[in-house]
């Protein structure tokens, strides 16, 4: 039984803050002297004589002379080993911009993995550069751009302290390739005014990774150790010689007009929509961006993918929207917790999205940046009335994070508001992540604290706390953590994300991740990983709720980039009401002990045709069930890609049979890096209908987009005895353009 007072919540609480100060004012001249313990390669920025064009063939007499940098080394397969093909990199400073060009060796550049074109496509199982730079020199924060050898494009914000990316954030950048004979090359503009950095600065971090796929290669030019992601920028090199860039008035305006119309039912007359948005952006100095939005208009913004939900538990689904998006990584809060998604102090899409309706955002203003070893977001919003659903309010957050030592930072999350407009609503805490990447020499090790504390006027007196702790050890042969929430039984933040309340959550994990030396009889396996994963949820009073024990004895992925995989798992559900697990289907309360079981098979993405397939079969609370689940794609040329996924659930519990169908398809034709035209079909069993969305994105200048947006509705009209065919529901159409100014 796990019992854990109150009181001892706001000890782990306070002990939080108490850390928070003391490491606070400790000296900064441990970070720099934490970083000075390993050499960091170096590249000088020159300044480039006459005129880049940005073609891709590094043809200008400027690129002769500039500084290059050519000392890769093997991530994968072979740690520190000499690359299969040269790799160089030279960088060059236009006076408004910084270009990179780099040069791609290949000896058989037929064989080259590259079909994507579209913005912000996954290149990861293709050819690429993958480009991170840390402007703040602070080992903690950075950008990332991708190119893959078709020019698509890809960017993203250095996120969870350099363990992942946030890639729904969006820059103006520019990007062109060329290929011959002997490989392919890039050339990659980054606009300053696309970039927040530090002032004075005269080196930035900098990282450059090469993928090449057929190889399953990946080659780094600083950091080339398999425990440490690109994305560490405490790893990173320098790019050097920094001038004091002047940046103008630092002004950026952009004005959107939307129009189109939309029939809301069958029966319903076409109606005729127009809109016109604002979106401002000011430098506060070169690392503080102020935004002002008004009349916020997202027409542009991707449909969600619909998904089978057979858990008792909210789904989450992700931010899209671009105003939200931009300085996101600063308003994380709390070690894995954005990972874990069993508590989210703030969650953006609280704002403006409200029971599957989008609530009209009247005006909405943010500033974030970075001074003085200190990093800072703050927004507001104003919302208005939407119909009887939501009535006008206005929310804010804010949140601080000081770095101390030399990967570390303490911080404080705060907000109010609530999209309801329910009274009285806020939220506040503190949190702290210590992290090194020298643990032992050369192993990453972290640890986070964080506590926080909500109120609303319509929450009684029970529990409104929340606090957690989590040590992580996430390296190439052991990855380990353990983690533990405790979450109030009135813990229900406004603006956060919270599936469920009045526990305590105990995670632990301890993967272990070989790589065979040698062939186990015709399998060539690159890594295996022997995951061991369990979680425990208790009330907080006693008594268990839920646990669940993934086991993966068999994860292996082979040299070719196929991976297959078998799972046992063992699952604990007490229930205590009913719980219908689909559209009739209740499961009565009671404790519930079962066995899952998974078989997975993956074949590798760098193929013409390529996927995987997942049969999730055993015993489900009293009774079974299967999950078959399927996801291919066909890659016939860089022009078209078509995707398919589907998942089919039978199940046969509380003497109830059950079927549950839902399938996704998306073709995407790209006619170039900046011309995309993608159409998403969805269909599911249980509401018996189809959607589609089509959506067009022109770039016709870095400055500029169009967009042209159609979806189109059609549902059974007996959803008992689905005899009556799919007819028309709804559809609506939105045509969006837009174009910024920058002074």
């Amino acid at each position: 039984m796990l019992m854990i007072s109150r009181n001892s919540m706001w000890w782990l609480s306070r002990a939080a803050l108490t850390v928070t100060v003391t490491l606070s004012c400790l000296p900064f001249s441990l970070s720099a002297q934490s970083q000075s313990r390993v050499p960091r390669p170096s590249i000088r920025l020159s300044s480039a004589r006459g005129p880049v064009h940005l073609d891709g063939r590094l043809d200008e007499a400027a690129w002769l002379d500039s500084d290059s940098a050519t000392s890769f080394l093997q991530v994968e397969p072979r740690e520190k080993g000499a690359p299969s093909m040269r790799t160089i990199v030279r960088v060059l400073s236009t006076g408004d911009a910084i270009v990179f060009g780099i040069r791609v060796d290949d000896d058989e550049p037929a064989k080259i993995v590259s079909f994507s074109r579209q913005r912000d496509a996954s290149l990861a199982s293709e050819d690429h550069i993958k480009l991170v730079l840390d402007t703040y020199l602070d080992g903690r924060s950075g950008y990332v751009f991708t190119v893959n050898a078709a020019g698509a494009r890809y960017d993203a914000l250095v996120a969870n302290q350099g363990e992942g990316e946030n890639s729904n954030w969006d820059a103006i950048w520019e990007a062109a390739t060329s290929r011959d004979s002997h490989g392919w090359s890039v050339e990659i503009s980054l606009p300053l005014k696309s970039l927040l950095f530090k002032p004075g600065l005269t080196e930035w971090g900098l990282n450059v990774e090469r993928r090449i796929q057929r190889l399953q290669e990946t080659d780094r030019w600083a950091g080339a150790e398999r425990n440490y992601n690109v994305t560490q920028t405490s790893r990173a090199g320098l790019l050097t010689e920094i001038p004091a860039y002047h940046l103008g008035a630092g002004l950026t305006v952009r004005p959107s007009l939307t129009g189109g119309g939309a029939r809301d039912s069958a029966a319903a007359a076409f109606r005729k929509s127009g809109h016109a948005s604002l979106d401002v952006t000011q430098r506060l100095g070169p690392n503080t961006l102020g935004s002002l939005t008004v009349n916020t208009d997202f027409a542009e913004t991707e449909v969600d993918a619909r998904r089978v939900n057979l858990t008792r538990f909210s789904l989450f689904f992700p931010e899209k929207r671009t105003f939200f998006l931009e300085g996101s990584d600063i308003f994380d809060f709390g070690l894995g917790l954005t990972s874990d998604l069993d508590v989210l102090p703030f969650f953006s899409r609280r704002i403006g999205l409200l029971e599957g309706k989008q609530v009209p955002i009247g005006a909405g203003l943010k500033v974030n940046g970075r001074m003085g070893g200190s990093s800072f977001g703050a927004l507001t919003v104003r919302t208005r009335q939407l119909d009887s659903v939501a009535e006008p309010a206005t929310m804010s957050v804010l949140r601080l994070k000081k770095d101390v030592l030399s990967e570390s930072y303490v911080g404080m999350i705060a907000t109010a508001g609530d999209p309801l407009n329910r009274s009285g609503s806020w939220l506040a805490g503190p949190d702290l992540t210590y992290q090194t990447s020298r643990f032992r020499g050369d192993k990453n090790l972290l640890i986070g604290l964080w506590g926080l504390m909500t109120g609303r006027e319509d929450l009684d007196d029970r529990d409104r706390t929340a606090a957690g702790i989590k040590i992580d050890y996430p390296n190439d042969l052991w990855d380990i953590a353990v983690k533990y929430k405790r979450i109030g039984d009135a813990f229900d933040p406004s603006l956060g994300f919270v599936p469920r309340a009045g526990v305590h959550i105990v995670n632990a994990g301890a993967d272990w991740q070989p790589r065979p030396q040698r062939a186990i009889g015709r399998l060539h396996i690159r890594q295996c990983f022997v995951e061991n994963q369990f979680q425990y949820v208790a009330g907080l009073t006693g008594g268990w709720q839920s646990y669940e024990l993934f086991l993966a004895p068999i994860n292996c992925r082979l040299e070719s980039g196929d991976r297959f995989e078998a799972n046992v798992v063992p699952v604990g559900e007490r229930l205590t009401e009913p719980f219908e697990v689909a559209d009739g289907v209740a499961i009565s309360p009671g404790a519930y002990h079962y066995n899952r079981y998974r078989v997975e098979a993956a074949f590798a993405a760098k193929r013409r045709v390529s996927g995987q397939v997942t049969w999730w079969f055993g015993r489900f609370y009293n009774g079974h069930l299967d999950e078959y689940e399927i996801t291919g794609s066909w890659k016939p040329s860089p022009l078209l890609i078509l995707e398919i996924s589907g998942e089919r659930n039978v199940g046969n519990v509380a003497h109830r049979r059950f079927v549950q169908e839902l399938i996704g398809t998306r073709v995407r034709v790209n006619i170039s890096p900046d011309l995309q035209v993608n159409t998403f079909v969805q269909y599911d069993n249980e509401t018996e209908s189809v959607g589609t969305n089509t959506r067009l994105r022109w770039t016709f200048t870095p400055l500029g987009d169009l967009f042209i947006v159609y979806n189109h509705n059609l549902a059974s009209r007996d959803r008992v005895t689905r005899r009556q065919s799919l007819l028309f529901e709804s559809n609506q159409l939105a045509v969006k353009l837009q174009y910024t100014f920058r002074y």
